[in-house]
């Protein structure tokens, strides 16, 4: 069987670490997550954006490098929760586009971020989580992370709109959007086996449409 290497992107409590969490023990593939719990800049981040931004989006562009390169070295396929892309096309903008990332900073992250993607192996495929910011919102206030509760709507509303101009250039390899707000991959095991399918049959080369729950 060929070894796949997939990506989950997403906004902020679109559902990717569940989902990986899902994947990898369906199909026996090697899993890799977000950086939270044990992210020393986290919560310094949250706390106070324009001082720790630069050193967190170096943090997570290490962290997810390392990651990659664990994930071509196993021998099984690979699912990871969230794609080194997201770090510059989405996080790394939106902070510069908000005044917390001085442009010298982040032309100097962007000149690192070329550097190390252009090092890694190409994603066979690209799973977008989409749902809308509203309901986003409520499930992050359901999850009730401490370092989350800074999070308002309009950074939301941002980091969609980036996602959206992003995805709309993106051409590394396919991808497959999920639309996640009535879609129940969690406790629902027949939409779970619906996005397995549909991941086989995009990893195969079929056609296939994108994601809606019924």
């Amino acid at each position: 069987m060929a070894k796949h290497l997939v990506l989950v992107a997403g906004n902020i409590g679109a559902g990717k670490t569940s989902l990986t969490e899902r994947i990898g023990a369906r199909l026996g593939w090697h899993t890799g997550y977000e950086s939270v719990a044990d992210n020393p800049y986290l919560s310094d981040f949250y706390a106070d954006m324009h001082s720790w931004a630069f050193h967190l989006q170096v943090f997570f562009l290490g962290h997810r490098a390392e990651q990659y390169l664990e994930a071509a070295q196993d021998a099984r396929s690979a699912i990871l929760d969230r794609s080194i892309y997201e770090d510059f096309y989405i996080f790394s903008r939106a902070l510069h586009h908000m005044g917390n990332l001085a442009e010298r900073d982040y032309l100097s992250y962007q000149r690192l971020f070329d550097l190390v993607i252009n090092s890694l192996p190409r994603p066979d495929l690209l799973i977008y989580l989409k749902a809308p910011v509203s309901v986003l919102m409520n499930r992050i206030r359901k999850r009730a992370r401490n370092m989350e509760t800074g999070i308002t709507a309009d950074y939301m509303t941002l980091l969609d709109s980036f996602y959206n101009e992003w995805l709309a250039a993106f051409d590394l390899c396919p991808v497959l959007t999920i639309q996640t707000d009535d879609l129940d991959f969690v406790h629902q095991p027949k939409h779970l086996e619906v996005v397995v399918q549909r991941i086989q049959d995009k990893l195969a080369g079929k056609e296939v449409v994108d994601l809606r729950g019924n």
